[in-house]
This record gives C-alpha cells, sequence and structure tokens, in this order.
C-alpha cells in the first residue's frame, strides 16, 4: 500500500507562484514515475506534469514554459513549481505515482494523495 502526501496548495494572486511537494511512503520496491493531476469543478481530471525515475519529465501543453515537475528519490518526493499562475490554473491538484511492488512487477498507476487546493483570484 503507497501513500501519497502533498502540501503546498493556497491562494495566490494571478501572475504569483506556488510549489507543491508529495512525499511517498509505504510498501513498494520502486517508483516509476511521479507526477501531477489536476482537476477543476466540472471538468474531468486532467494531466498536468510527471517526471520518471530516470528524470525525464512531461508535461501538458497548458503549463509548458510555467510549470517545473522535480524529484527527490530519497526519500521519495516529487515537487511542482509553479510560476506565472492564471484563474485557469485553479483546481485541486492530485499527485500520482507509478510503482512496482517488486522487481520485474507491473507497474501500478492507481496510487493517488488526497489533493490540495490551488485558487488562483485576485
Amino acid at each position: 500500500q503507497v501513500q501519497l502526501v502533498e502540501s503546498g496548495g493556497g491562494l495566490v494572486q494571478p501572475g504569483g507562484s506556488l510549489r507543491l511537494s508529495c512525499a511517498a511512503s509505504g510498501t513498494f520496491f520502486s517508483i516509476d514515475a511521479m507526477g501531477w493531476y489536476r482537476q477543476a469543478p466540472g471538468i474531468r481530471r486532467e494531466f498536468v506534469a510527471k517526471i520518471t525515475s530516470g528524470g525525464r519529465s512531461y508535461y501538458a501543453d497548458s503549463v509548458k514554459g510555467r510549470f517545473t515537475v522535480s524529484r527527490d528519490n530519497a526519500p521519495n518526493t516529487v515537487y511542482l513549481q509553479m510560476i506565472s499562475l492564471k484563474p485557469e490554473d485553479t483546481a485541486v491538484y492530485y499527485c500520482n505515482a507509478e510503482t512496482r511492488l517488486y522487481r520485474g512487477g507491473s507497474p501500478d498507476s492507481g496510487n493517488w494523495g488526497q489533493g490540495t487546493q490551488v485558487t488562483v483570484s485576485s
């Protein structure tokens, strides 16, 4: 079982910055990728960014150039640095981790944090 605990959300004015953190703990052999999704009211959850264990990062087009995902493998923590925030970035941000229970095991991407609210408003 994997626990993901997010922190760092809050209220910020347009153009401002926030940094989200997510720490993973529990029972797993390895974490392949860690990343972030978000969900605004009435909208399905969408991909924001992720980073692999090798350090390769991927971003949604809507956040490229403004958000940066990074990772510490020891401990298992992923960060999302957000700058130039816009009102449309307002959402609950969820951490996700793709884990393997043992060496060579199938990846499990169904690990989610509880979410942290980000509100961009003047």
